[in-house]
């Protein structure tokens, strides 16, 4: 991931994108984690970055689930079913 991402755009992606999300994420901080054992990291601070983006993509993935926050594929009827 090149940048990081806000929570705001989180909510709007899918649960499949977000999966994917998680999924780059966390082989980009092993990735930093590697270079960082072997001293070829450069940016100490993008290890704290992928950290924190990753913490976000598991909130978002959870207010997904707890219904806190509506899936971006489902309709404005549902939703306001579900709050009924």
């Amino acid at each position: 991931m090149a940048k990081s991402v806000t929570a705001h755009e989180l909510r709007d992606q899918s649960v499949e994108d977000l999966v994917t999300k998680l999924k780059e994420a966390k082989e980009e901080l092993f990735n930093l984690r590697f270079q960082a054992a072997t001293g070829q990291l450069d940016n100490h601070s993008r290890l704290r970055t992928v950290k924190r983006e990753i913490a976000r993509i598991y909130t978002v993935m959870r207010e997904h689930e707890l219904g806190i926050v509506p899936l971006s594929g489902e309709s404005a009827e549902k939703t306001k079913e579900a709050a009924e």
